[in-house]
Parts: structure tokens; C-alpha cells; sequence
């Protein structure tokens, strides 16, 4: 549970670190700048930066009612990230399940990338595609309602 937080909080904590001395050594325009990216980095690389995840199980279920993509995705995966600024807004017409909070997520990422969790993996009507392009996955989402 806590594995998701592990990189934001050392962006966190490093940045204010190096911001503390800055200021201390009389820069604070420096360290207040310094500690802002680390922030941005931070927020860009917690999970906070992606839609609520939900189970696999509900995803595909949802999936199958309403035909959105479901992407597995993880915290960290710069590929992921890619991903969901590319999307934007329209991120959250589909379904994502956090690999690492979810073991059958994980386990059906596997399943289609001989063994690897390899994410971004989306699933559309029934087929994976892994890492595909954004401006695919965006094609792939129903109209906005």
C-alpha cells in the first residue's frame, strides 16, 4: 500500500532538504524554486496524478456494460505518466487498475506480455495492446457524454 508514495515522498523529502539549505545559506528565492519542482515532481509520480483505480474485476465488467479501454497502469511507469498527460481530461472516460494495489490486475498483465508487467497495457473489447500510442487509446474512447 505504501509502495505507490515511496518515490513522491523522497522527492518530497529531498527537495526540502536542498531547499533548507538553500535558505539557509541565503538563496531563498533559489530554494523556493528548487522545492517547487521537486513538488511538481512529486504530484506528477503519486498516484494522485491518475483517475481512481478500481479492481480488474470491476474494470473488465464495466468495461464489457459501457465499452471503455481498461489501462493497467503503475505509480512510477513514465510510460504510464506519458500516457495519462497525453490523454488529459480524457482520461477519464477509461477504466484504471493499479497494478500494485491489485494482484489480479497484475496477474492479467502478465498474462498477455509473456510473464512481464509491462504497462501501460490497455484492454479494448477483449484484445491488449501494450504501451500503444495515446492518440490510439484516445480513438479508442467512446464520445464524451
Amino acid at each position: 500500500m505504501t509502495r505507490p508514495w515511496l518515490l513522491p515522498v523522497l522527492l518530497l523529502l529531498c527537495g526540502s532538504a536542498v531547499a533548507a539549505i538553500l535558505a539557509w545559506r541565503g538563496s531563498p528565492e533559489a530554494a523556493a524554486a528548487f522545492w517547487a519542482v521537486f513538488v511538481l515532481g512529486a504530484l506528477v509520480n503519486s498516484p494522485l496524478a491518475f483517475p481512481r483505480s478500481v479492481s480488474a474485476s470491476q474494470a473488465q465488467r464495466r468495461s464489457a456494460a459501457d465499452g471503455r479501454p481498461v489501462v493497467f497502469w503503475r505509480p512510477g511507469c513514465t510510460y504510464c505518466l506519458r500516457l495519462r498527460l497525453r490523454l488529459g481530461r480524457d482520461a477519464r472516460r477509461a477504466h484504471w487498475v493499479d497494478i500494485r494495489r491489485d494482484p489480479e490486475g497484475a496477474a492479467a498483465v502478465r498474462a498477455v506480455n509473456d510473464g512481464n508487467e509491462t504497462v501501460p497495457t490497455v484492454l479494448v473489447t477483449g484484445r491488449a495492446h501494450t504501451n500503444p500510442d495515446p492518440a490510439w487509446v484516445r480513438a479508442q474512447l467512446p464520445p464524451p457524454a
